[in-house]
């Protein structure tokens, strides 16, 4: 897995009205060298590009860079190993309405979330949005339990890499692997972010065709071409499908649908070091999506056309056994024999894939999160090379910890933690649609038109308004299966809700402690970062 609040950056705005207005926006901890800030703005064809200083982040990321990211931080083991449960616990017909469902949300909330990226492109993103057009403690929260949540699944993908390894190597110290797979995510973030960007772009592609050459072999398994299984919509026909468990199975397959797209927000981080933010985050985040909505449901698809629901491999989400992956079976079904190895390598592949990009993001969320006064300030240097290199180590530092933790005792500290952020993603996306809610209305309400918008999203405010009661239906829904069981399991409950009380406390202790206050909307700050008052400057300027 972010944008920071304008307030804690004591930003001062000079307006100057001559014969031209001029908007200059001066960032006092810029002045300081803690902080970024943009010197210069060219114009080209209308096409604008922020040029960072030498203290600032670098805007080297191209939008192939920004496409392939938003794919490898989505495309990984959810869909992999996780559409077999889908497909196990509603059918066919039922897995297809929930990842239809889910793509719908999931638009929404990204072209609320390319509103505000291409609008204000920093490398705050969702968190600075909701400190900015919302309350800074929403903001301040979203951010830290966002962190959390990475730096957790960071290990968690560490760990991951041993154990797929273990299928070749089974006698050797996983560990060793853990550690190796860390040091190769440390040297792609440490020196450049377009190293970063190239490696994602590369380990991104290998998933993107292994998903293409699934969906072209699934289809000449189903017509006959290859393999012997029967063709057409047979596993539609038998007993219990399309729609097995009814209501209640698409209720619970679209919660397991929406974790398998999460990470899509991701992409909204590296606006801050995109190259030309205008042009490129509403295509890479737009033209992400259409891709990504087509793999899902393609997938999907396909898997329901050649696995029978009721497989009795299917429902088993084990990372320690390729075999059980419907990609690996479908593969098996069409006569590729290797399909085992390939697939164990390929989603070897997406647990490096997804570290890489939980690495970057949170390296970049605790340095907008410095930037806003929010932690320490050392964590606002840059080297050279426009690397945030203190928050880097601090990440490592964090994750390896929580490596290690999950080797004490029966991992009971670990599995608390992931509990605890297991529905960060769902939050973040709560977050994203409410703050691109209010800034709309903060927008007209001050007098600003929609022709001002560099990119302006479909549908508002009905769009913004379905990801809000979405993403709330997920979060509370999330427990279901808690209250299906008989009796009624209090375990499950808990591990399901027990991140909502955490994000009450920390989000209320940092309201009382900093006194902060629910913005109104004529009070919301539409012009610091914000790419439409840089091209006035510079236009007023010629």
């Amino acid at each position: 897995m972010s944008r920071r609040r304008t307030i804690s950056f004591d930003f001062q705005n000079e307006i100057t009205k001559s014969n031209d207005i001029q908007i200059n926006v001066i960032s006092q901890t810029s002045i300081d060298n803690h902080a970024p800030s943009h010197t210069e703005t060219d114009i080209d064809n209308n096409k604008i590009s922020l040029s960072p200083n030498k203290t600032d982040l670098h805007r080297n990321l191209k939008e192939r860079h920004m496409i392939m990211i938003a794919l490898g931080g989505t495309i990984g083991t959810g869909l992999f190993l996780a559409s077999g449960q889908v497909l196990a616990s509603s059918g066919p017909g039922g897995s297809l309405i929930s990842y239809l469902i889910v793509s719908i949300m999931v638009y929404f909330v990204m072209t609320s979330l390319a509103e505000l990226s291409t609008q204000f492109p920093t490398s705050g993103s969702f968190s600075t949005y909701a400190s900015r057009f919302v309350d800074e403690a929403l903001g301040f929260t979203l951010g830290y339990n966002y962190y959390l949540a990475g730096v957790t699944v960071l290990a968690g993908e560490l760990i991951a890499a041993g154990i797929i390894i273990e299928f070749w190597l089974p006698h050797f110290p996983t560990i060793i692997w853990s550690l190796l797979g860390m040091i190769i995510m440390v040297i792609l973030n440490a020196f450049t972010v377009k190293g970063y960007g190239e490696a994602e772009y590369w380990f991104a592609m290998i998933k993107v065709l292994t998903v293409i050459i699934f969906i072209i072999v699934g289809l000449l398994v189903d017509i006959g071409v290859l393999g012997h299984v029967k063709i057409g919509f047979h596993n539609w026909k038998i007993d219990g499908a399309p729609f097995y468990r009814g209501i209640s199975g698409i209720i619970a397959s679209s919660i397991a649908s929406a974790f398998a797209f999460g990470g899509t927000e991701s992409i909204s981080i590296t606006a801050g070091e995109s190259e030309n933010p205008r042009r490129d985050v509403p295509r890479a985040m737009i033209g992400t999506l259409w891709r990504i909505i087509l793999f899902f449901v393609g997938s999907i698809v396909i898997i329901g056309l050649v696995i029978p629901y009721n497989d009795p491999s299917l429902g088993h989400n084990d990372i320690k056994n390729a075999a059980v992956s419907p990609f690996t079976l479908v593969f098996i079904k069409s006569g590729l024999k290797p399909a085992v190895h390939i697939m164990n390598a390929v989603i070897l592949t997406a647990v490096l894939s997804a570290g890489n990009s939980c690495l970057y993001t949170c390296t970049r969320m605790l340095y907008a999160l410095a930037n806003e006064g929010k932690a320490p300030k050392q964590f606002t240097y840059v080297s050279r090379r426009g690397i945030p290199i203190w928050c880097l180590l601090c990440t490592v530092l964090i994750s390896t910890i929580l490596f290690g933790l999950s080797f004490i005792g029966n991992k009971i500290i670990y599995r608390w933690l992931v509990n605890i952020v297991g529905i960060m993603g769902f939050i973040a996306w709560f977050g994203i649609s409410l703050a691109h809610w209010r800034f709309r209305r903060a927008f007209i309400l001050q007098g600003y038109s929609l022709n001002d918008l560099v990119y302006k999203s479909l549908f508002f405010p009905v769009g913004p308004i379905i990801a809000l009661l979405s993403t709330c239906i997920f979060i509370f829904g999330q427990g279901y299966s808690a209250f299906t069981t008989h009796p009624f399991s209090f375990s499950n409950f808990l591990a399901a809700y027990i991140t909502l009380p955490v994000f009450l406390i920390i989000f209320f202790v940092y309201k009382f402690v900093k006194k902060t206050r629910f913005i109104p909307l004529r009070e919301i700050d539409l012009v610091t970062n914000n790419i439409m008052f840089h091209q006035t400057q510079q236009t007023s300027n010629i």
